[in-house]
């Protein structure tokens, strides 16, 4: 059976089991008397831990190849939505998300997977499929997780979900156990071994400014769609007295134009634009997104603005993916995407202990200007990473 089908099935029922329970962590938290400060830290507190463990698991990947470090990442938050089904306040959600991002090794293993099973031609086209599975799973998931806790915060079940997460995590750690081989084989750790002096992640980040320049659009742009995703429950319920399953519909329509531009219109714009102006035009189209959300007022506008954040984010993340593994080589393409995730996890770190603040101080809308201004200087970032990837390959 061909490798890069198997691990698109297996990232889109991962991730699935991790969408279902995003629209609900922020009601559990009201459910247990927690402020909006308090709950958007449960989402930083998972991205912390996941930006301390990503280089590790990274480094991990390359010394002992893909799979175990999948097994090991699902193993763990199975574990997470155990804790989140037992949990009786708001000390287990931050356990739970603490516990899930030590283990979150299963995307940037995922990708390390994809780019070792392609070519240099097919890579974004491939990391493409695997940003549209992974979206598969973000879609699904809030639709799930809404309509089987319901749209009222006093009776919403959430203990049904968080055990058919774990579920979903044992099926994907059983795909990856029985159908998908090995992509990193004993040849190529060998010699990762043998280089490991030469390609420390951040010593590689000093010597290749393009890949530091891509690394800090994506750390924009992730901080801003981290804001977006952190705060967007709290604006909804306080703002439009939306309840989980509004909430969990409307960030479905986000992940669906998501889907619909990394499954299908990646793959026909890369050839057309290059991976440099689509990842450019992705990030201007989240920044219309996200200023539409604030400047006009509806749920009308709010879906309008969701579906050009979903285009902008699904043609900028497996641009910025492809622009990042393009600087690696077969031997420390783990550690350096492991490095690139970790600037994704240092955002998601700190856009939610930001956006709660200036939620509560600054104004209903203030986080998403915020995401907007955040996200805009990416493009410049872009912009040079293309004039130094260019002075690179010239240079003798």
């Amino acid at each position: 059976m061909p490798r890069l089908p198997v691990l698109l099935v297996i990232c889109s029922i991962d991730v699935l089991g991790f969408g279902i329970m995003v629209p609900l962590l922020p009601y559990m938290g009201y459910r247990f008397g927690a402020t909006p400060v308090v709950i958007t830290a449960v989402f930083g507190v998972y991205s912390l831990c996941q930006f301390v463990a990503a280089p590790l698991w990274g480094r991990l990947s390359d010394r002992f190849g893909r799979r175990p470090i999948l097994l090991s990442s699902m193993a763990g938050a199975c574990a997470s939505y155990l804790v989140l089904y037992a949990a009786q306040g708001v000390g287990a959600l931050f356990l739970s998300r603490a516990l899930a991002g030590t283990m979150a090794g299963n995307l940037s293993a995922a990708m390390a997977y994809g780019s070792d099973i392609s070519s240099v031609e097919t890579r974004a086209r491939t990391l493409g499929a695997i940003g549209a599975a992974i979206g598969l799973g973000f879609m699904l998931g809030p639709l799930v997780g809404g309509l089987m806790a319901g749209n009222d915060i006093a009776s919403a079940n959430f203990h049904h979900p968080a055990l058919l997460s774990a579920a979903l995590s044992l099926l994907a750690m059983l795909l990856v156990w029985r159908a998908l081989p090995e992509s990193h084989t004993a040849e190529h750790r060998a010699q990762t071994l043998a280089a490991a002096p030469r390609s420390r992640p951040w010593v590689l980040l000093r010597a290749r400014p393009a890949l530091a320049l891509v690394a800090l659009a994506a750390l924009l742009m992730t901080f801003s769609q981290s804001t977006f995703e952190s705060i967007f429950a709290i604006w909804a319920k306080e703002g439009y007295g939306l309840g989980p399953r509004s909430v969990g519909l409307m960030m479905g329509v986000l992940a669906i134009t998501l889907i619909v531009m990394q499954g299908g219109l990646v793959r026909a714009l890369v050839p057309r634009l290059g991976e440099h102006r689509l990842a450019v035009a992705g990030i201007a189209a989240y920044a219309l997104g996200a200023l539409l959300i604030v400047a006009l007022h509806g749920i009308g506008i709010v879906l309008l603005g969701f579906v050009f954040c979903g285009l902008g984010v699904g043609a900028f993340m497996p641009s910025g993916s492809a622009l990042a593994s393009r600087e690696a080589s077969a031997t420390n393409r783990g550690a350096v995407m492991g490095l690139y995730q970790s600037g994704m996890s240092l955002a998601r770190v700190l856009a939610p202990f930001s956006a709660g603040p200036v939620y509560a101080h600054l104004g209903h809308d203030a986080p998403f200007v915020m995401a907007t201004l955040v996200a805009l200087p990416a493009i410049a970032c872009i912009l040079a990473a293309r004039s130094r990837h260019g002075a690179e390959a010239a240079a003798p």
